[in-house]
């Protein structure tokens, strides 16, 4: 499911709010989970999951087409932990 099409389920599903009222929730609602992320904080859903950043550090690298060593340097990734009730959907329970 893409973005557009969560808005436009939850405004099918909520026929009292206007489709651009639902567009700004859905909106907020990542950018807020995006800004705290980048403020290095963590984002727990009950039961769908957790977000948060890891950090991984500077390494050396290979060039896969020349195999030459390459330094790559320390970055910060998004990583999502399930929350129970998700992996129990997922896993018929």
């Amino acid at each position: 499911m893409i973005r557009s099409e969560l808005i436009q389920k939850i405004a099918d599903e909520n026929p009292h709010l206007y489709q651009r009222d639902v567009e700004k929730i859905v909106n907020t609602i990542f950018d807020r989970i995006t800004q705290a992320m980048a403020d290095g904080n963590r984002v727990e859903l009950r039961g769908f999951g957790a977000f948060s950043v890891k950090k991984r550090d500077q390494r050396l690298g290979r060039n896969p087409r020349t195999g030459e060593a390459v330094e790559v340097e320390e970055k910060h990734v998004p990583f999502f932990k399930t929350g129970k009730l998700l992996r129990d959907r997922l896993n018929g329970k």
